[in-house]
C-alpha cells in the first residue's frame, strides 16, 4: 500500500465507466491521474472509501476494490462494485446520478483483509514469502465477491502455481455481481480456479441444491470439494450471518485460526457477537474524561462529551482524523491504545490478534478512565 506508514487521504478522481452488473449493482472504473498513481496502489482485497457532501453532512461509505492489480505498476484505473441499499444514501446516488466525467472524492486505499501474492520474500525485514503456490479458498455472498475478485485474479494471474476455490452464495443468477468476470476466471485457468455457486432462493439445473450456507451445510460441503487441511488461506467475506457460520464451520474441521481472514458486509444493528472485545462491555464511564490524539505527526488533547465516542471526540478538533462506515465493520478508524482504557462495543474488523496487541477502533470505542491516549500513526 503506498500509504503504508502514512495516513490515507482522499483526492478528485474521475469516472471513466458506470457499468450495470445487476439490477441493483453497478461497478464503477476510477481513472487515476499519473501523479497519484503511487499512492493508489493496492494490495488485493483492499478498499476504497467515497466521500459526498449532502446538505452540509458529508457522507462516507466504503467500496471493495474488485480490478486485479498491477504486478509491477501502479493502478491507471481502480473498480469498484456498488450494491444499492434501501434508503442507501451513497448507492441511491451511485445508481441513479453518477456518470462518465464525474468527479468523486476516493480516499486512497485501505484494508487488511488481504493476499499479497509477491512472489519474493522481503530481504530487508526477514518477512516470510508471499505465496507463488499453494490452495486457497474463499466463502463469499452477495457483494462480498467483491474484493475477492480482486484478490483470486491478481494471485491466479501472479503465481502460476498457486489454485483457488471459490465458493459464492446469492440470491438468484440474476442478482449475482461479476457473473462475466468470474466466468472469464473460470476459462482462463480451467486447471487451477474452482467455481462453486449455491443459489438460496432459486434452484439450478446442475451443482449443488439451493439454500442458505449455514454452519452444518458448509462442514459437510467443504471436505468434499478440497483438502481442508491443506489451504494455506480462507477468504470469508459477505453478510454476517454467513461469516460467522463458515468461520464455525472451520474451527470445527480444524482449521487455525491464523489461516482465516474474515470481512463483514450488511451488519444490522441487532445484538450480535462480534470480534474478540478490548475491554469489558459493562466497564463504567467517567464523570469527565479526555483524549489525547497523535495524528499525522501532530498530537492534541480535548474533552470527551457525554456518549460520544473517541473518533467524535477527535473529528470535532481534527475533522481530518481517518473514518469510513462508523459502524465498527471497515476498519478504517484504526488506532493504537497507547494508555488508559475503553469500551468497545461492537468490532467486526479487528482480528483477535490486533485487539491483543492494543488496537482498538475509534469509531466504537468509548472511554473507561478519565485519560485516554489514542495513535492513529502507527
Amino acid at each position: 500500500m503506498a500509504h503504508e506508514g502514512g495516513r490515507a487521504r482522499f483526492h478528485r478522481l474521475r469516472v471513466a465507466a458506470v457499468d450495470r452488473l445487476t439490477d441493483d449493482s453497478v461497478a464503477l472504473t476510477l481513472a487515476v491521474p499519473p501523479e497519484l498513481r503511487e499512492a493508489y496502489r493496492f494490495t488485493p482485497g483492499q478498499h476504497l472509501a467515497l466521500r459526498r457532501t449532502v446538505d452540509g453532512a458529508e457522507i462516507r461509505r466504503t467500496y471493495s476494490i474488485c480490478s486485479t492489480a498491477p504486478a509491477h505498476e501502479a493502478p491507471s484505473r481502480l473498480r469498484v462494485g456498488v450494491r444499492l441499499v434501501d434508503d442507501g444514501a451513497f448507492s441511491t446516488y451511485a445508481h441513479k446520478e453518477i456518470a462518465v466525467g464525474d468527479e468523486l472524492e476516493v480516499m486512497t486505499p485501505a484494508g487488511r483483509f488481504t493476499l499479497d501474492p509477491s512472489p519474493a520474500a522481503d530481504t530487508d525485514t526477514g518477512a516470510a514469502p508471499a505465496p507463488t503456490s499453494g490452495h486457497y479458498a474463499a466463502v463469499v455472498g452477495g457483494s462480498g465477491i467483491t474484493p475477492v475478485l480482486s484478490i483470486a485474479g491478481t494471485l491466479l494471474e501472479r503465481a502460476p502455481r498457486a489454485r483457488f476455490c471459490l465458493i459464492r452464495s446469492d440470491r438468484s443468477t440474476a442478482s449475482t455481481m461479476f457473473l462475466e468476470e468470474v466466468a472469464d476466471l473460470k476459462d482462463r485457468y480451467p486447471d487451477r480456479f474452482q467455481l462453486v455457486t449455491v443459489l438460496s432462493r432459486e434452484d439450478q439445473q446442475a451443482g449443488l441444491a439451493s439454500g442458505r450456507l449455514d454452519q452444518e451445510r458448509l462442514t459437510a460441503l467443504l471436505p468434499a470439494l478440497l483438502p481442508v487441511e491443506r489451504v494455506a488461506g480462507w477468504y470469508l467475506c459477505g453478510p454476517y450471518g454467513l461469516v460467522q457460520g463458515a468461520e464455525r464451520a472451520l474451527r470445527a474441521l480444524g482449521v487455525r485460526r491464523e489461516r482465516v481472514h474474515e470481512e463483514i458486509f450488511h451488519v444490522d444493528d441487532s445484538p450480535a457477537q462480534d470480534r474478540q472485545a478490548a475491554s469489558a462491555p459493562h466497564a463504567p464511564t467517567p464523570a469527565h474524561s479526555t483524549v489525547s490524539a497523535q495524528l499525522d505527526g501532530r498530537s492534541g488533547s480535548w474533552p470527551v462529551r457525554d456518549g460520544e465516542s473517541l473518533l467524535e471526540a477527535v473529528l470535532r478538533n481534527r475533522p481530518d482524523a481517518p473514518y469510513a462506515c462508523k459502524g465498527g465493520v471497515c476498519g478504517t478508524c484504526r488506532a493504537f491504545l497507547v494508555s488508559g482504557s475503553i469500551r468497545m462495543d461492537r468490532n467486526f474488523a479487528l482480528e483477535a490478534e490486533e485487539t491483543e496487541a492494543g488496537y482498538v477502533l475509534a469509531c466504537q470505542s468509548h472511554p473507561t478512565t478519565e485519560k485516554v491516549e489514542l495513535d492513529f500513526d502507527r
